[in-house]
This record gives C-alpha cells, structure tokens and sequence, in this order.
C-alpha cells in the first residue's frame, strides 16, 4: 500500500508525540493502520507525504542512494534573481558538504492552487518576496531551507508538490488518497 497525504504546517510526520503539551500528529488523520512515513517532512513544512506498509519500499523513496526527486514550492524573502539561482543550481556549500546541484527556477507568482497557510505566513510591506520552485535529489535535514539561507534567501513557506512520480494533484491539506489501483 502506498498513500499520497498532504502534511498541514504544525504536522508531526509520526504517529506519538511525547513532548508536552502535545503537538498534532498523523494519528489524527484516519491513516490506515500499519502505515508508516516515507522520509520526512518538517513540522514547519506541508504538502506531499508519501506513507506505505512496506517496508523495502519505504527504504527506497527515503534513501538518498536512489536519489528520488522531490519538488518544492519555496516561499523566500527577498527578490530571487539569476544570482541566487545559479548557487542552487550548481550546488551549495553546507556546514555538513556540498550539495547537488539542484532544479531551480522563478515563479511569477503564487500559483492558484495553492491553499493558503494556517497559521499565514507573516507579511511585511517593506520587505519583497518571491517563490522558487526547487528540485533536489537529497534529503537532509532542512536542506532546502539551509540552501536557501546560503544564497541569501531566508525561507518563510515549504511546500513539496512532488515525491518522484507522486505529485499533490489536488490534494487538499489533510486529505490522502490511495496511489495503488
């Protein structure tokens, strides 16, 4: 079983939290059982969350031996031009190494689909946004985020749209749906 979930901001990608008080979980989402995360997702990011059952094939969308591509839309502070984009592209220098190079690219503008952020993401007149779309074939720990930062582009909204062939397609926060005929 494979299931394509889209993970809400302040979305633990487990089942439990212990801390206190408790943060929001998957549990509360009617999952299947025996279901467990494929990778995962920050608390402070949203979209596509692959779950499954198997467990080779949780190894294999999470390893960063296969390499899965993963897109994200990225919300960024500050006006994103070819100078910031190249660095991504051709890969950044991180305290833990370089990364990969990355797909990179500029979007006019929020796409229209996109739902809006609960809690919104903060808005300051004085201070100019863009969004990227990026595409990486790693998966450390808050790497688009890091890589962001290093090319001087702090970001305020993660959003992954795609997990190689799996994409949102219309999932709605909290929503899933079975990827298996």
């Amino acid at each position: 079983m494979l299931i394509a979930f889209n993970k809400p901001y302040g979305v633990l990608t487990q089942f439990t939290d212990q801390s206190m008080p408790p943060r929001r979980t998957l549990a509360e989402f009617g999952l299947p059982k025996d279901v467990y995360a494929a990778g995962r997702l920050d608390i402070d990011s949203e979209g596509l969350l692959l779950l499954s059952d198997d467990g080779a094939r949780i190894a294999q969308i999470s390893s960063p031996k296969f390499k899965w591509p993963k897109t994200y839309l990225v919300q960024v502070e500050g006006e994103a031009n070819d100078s910031h984009l190249q660095p991504l592209r051709d890969g950044v220098a991180l305290k833990d190494g370089p990364t990969l190079s990355a797909n990179a690219r500029l979007l006019e503008a929020v796409p229209e689909w996109l739902w809006p952020r609960t809690p919104p993401v903060r808005f300051r007149k004085s201070v100019p946004e863009s969004w990227l779309e990026l595409t990486i074939k790693e998966g450390r720990n808050r790497q688009v985020r890091r890589m962001c930062a290093a090319v001087g582009l702090p970001c305020l909204r993660l959003v992954r749209i795609s997990v190689g062939p799996h994409r949102l397609d219309g999932l709605q926060p909290g929503q899933w749906r079975n990827e298996e005929p």
